[in-house]
């Protein structure tokens, strides 16, 4: 494994850093989302914020498997260095929630593989892989909604989504908020699926957020944005 040169840090120096910053109370939080690390976000960003962008050092952090050095990965490594074999790859090793979460967020989207990518995943047999196509779609009805096809979506959501297991009920279910928030012409039918499958209606939402059940949360946001 490739030693990174910065102030002397290797990879296992910082491994051995990592693990004097697992906590066994935020570990446990951690493994009821389905996480198995224990560092708090904010000191691992604390890290990468003093090693600064490291490719080489992304690639050997990423290769050891542990999942909070593959989520310090993600944040210095540089997102469009990578091909789209390894995003693909990278996309099917990660396993833990917060590492698949960043990699879509923090890297595929901001590279030049995230349509490819989006296509490829969307309808992919393994659900955890399918709900990183779905999320990329959300990002698209958002910014780019040209060229996809909004009914069809619906139609897909409407047939899948109650049965879909967990990670990818939840992308879908984001899917389905987000044109009924970002398409008027659609909203109604974008409730109406909301409401008859009663998909996150009864999820535990803290005083002051917004529900993830559909309906109301494109409510919410259209009245935040005054239409």
């Amino acid at each position: 494994m490739a030693e990174a040169v910065l102030a002397g840090t290797t990879v296992a120096e910082l491994m051995a850093e990592l693990a004097t910053l697992d906590e066994p109370r935020a570990r446990e939080i951690n493994a009821k989302h389905g996480d198995d690390h224990g560092v708090n976000l904010g000191k691992l960003r604390g890290i990468a914020k003093r090693l600064k962008t490291q490719q080489d050092l992304a690639r050997d952090l990423w290769a050891t498997g542990d999942t909070a050095a593959r989520l310090l990965a993600l944040l210095v490594c540089r997102p469009k260095a990578y091909t789209r074999d390894e995003l693909d790859a990278m996309l099917r090793e990660a396993r833990a929630p917060k590492v698949h979460d960043w990699l879509v967020n923090y890297v595929v989207k901001k590279g030049a593989h995230a349509e490819d990518l989006r296509r490829a995943w969307f309808a992919d047999p393994d659900p955890v892989v399918a709900s990183a196509g779905w999320a990329l779609t959300v990002e698209r009805v958002a910014k780019q909604p040209d060229g996809l096809d909004l009914p069809g979506l619906l139609d897909t959501i409407e047939a899948e989504m109650g049965d879909a297991p967990e990670r990818l009920q939840w992308a879908m279910n984001h899917c389905l908020a987000q044109i009924g928030i970002e398409h008027p012409a659609y909203r109604a039918r974008a409730l109406d699926i909301g409401e008859r499958l009663q998909v996150l209606k009864d999820y535990p939402t803290p005083r002051g957020c917004t529900s993830p059940f559909a309906p109301e949360w494109i409510k919410e946001m259209v009245r935040r944005q005054g239409e």
